[in-house]
């Protein structure tokens, strides 16, 4: 009720134990603390806090428009509704090497387990879309040596994305990335890996926890956890899953009242309200104080 059980410091910990497991870990993006709690409870390892959704949810698209403070705190409230260990996007670390600094301790503050910073320069592009624009290895390194120096808790995951890869080779791809582990990334975010081949080869080339990005209508294709799993990849994020199924469900919807007057021939499809009232948590709050909340939950009212 209200928060979660475990406190920041516990997922933290946790989330540095299950990635030196070995095991792949599977982390489905959330956009609001609610869904965070879906994903907790279809049993999945973490949470992911994709910068484009919290960006496209204010209506802007993903080009360096969010501010930390925007970020940090919507990242916050989804982190603090999760047992589990939630990461977020940071972006380009919203600056200069001290503004990455401070970044790193807001999401500290926030409850956040970790977050990964990019080796872009605004405007930034999505992930997957062609023409980015990098910093040079210096700035980028200078970055994550910034981020791994300002934390408080060591268990804080920094991880670095890079997306070199689009606008450059494999090879120069590789060298960048080892550059960021030598500078202090505990995870690498290769973005935009064109197979499993690319994903495998730079799995071997560094000794720390290495991320796949399985998003839909990118560059990679939408590999299943086993093979994944099989090229040495540690963690999956699927950032826009979730939001992109919500908008096509709100569409529809929103279609279906457009063209009957009604939205009868969708309720089948929608949650419940009891549904709904087992996701917040209702009974644990009537418990706590009956006096607010003293009545049972229908599965659906009919009036």
């Amino acid at each position: 009720m209200l928060y979660a059980q475990k406190t920041p410091a516990q997922k933290r910990l946790e989330l540095r134990k299950m990635l030196a497991s070995g095991d792949i870990k599977q982390f489905p993006g959330a956009y609001t603390p609610l869904s965070a709690r879906l994903i907790e409870e279809k049993k999945f390892d973490g949470v992911y806090i994709s910068g484009a959704v919290l960006a496209n949810e204010l209506g802007f698209p993903d080009v360096g428009l969010t501010t930390l403070s925007e970020v940090a705190q919507r990242a916050g409230q989804i982190a603090r509704v999760t047992n589990l260990p939630a990461i977020v996007d940071a972006d380009t670390g919203f600056g200069e090497p001290m503004n990455v600094a401070r970044t790193i301790q807001e999401f500290e503050e926030y409850g956040l387990a970790g977050c990964h910073i990019e080796d872009q320069f605004n405007p930034k592009r999505c992930g997957h879309l062609d023409n980015k624009n990098m910093v040079d290895l210096e700035t980028a390194t200078k970055r994550i040596r910034a981020a791994a120096e300002a934390r408080r808790d060591s268990n804080f995951l920094i991880m670095a994305r890079t997306d070199l890869r689009g606008i450059s080779s494999l090879e120069e791809t590789i060298d960048r990335i080892k550059a960021l582990v030598d500078a202090g990334a505990d995870a690498i975010f290769p973005e935009a890996m064109k197979d499993l081949s690319e994903f495998e080869a730079v799995c071997n080339a560094v000794d720390v926890p290495v991320l796949a990005n399985m998003t839909e209508f990118g560059k990679s294709e939408l590999f299943t956890k086993e093979q994944l799993a099989a090229v040495g990849i540690n963690m999956i994020i699927y950032p826009v899953t979730l939001l992109r199924s919500s908008l096509g469900a709100m569409e529809g919807v929103l279609d279906t009242i457009a063209s009957t007057g009604t939205q009868e021939g969708y309720v089948d499809k929608m949650l419940t309200r009891a549904r709904l009232y087992d996701l917040v948590d209702y009974e644990a709050y009537n418990q706590f104080d009956t006096g607010i909340f003293n009545f049972e939950v229908p599965d659906r009212f009919t009036s």
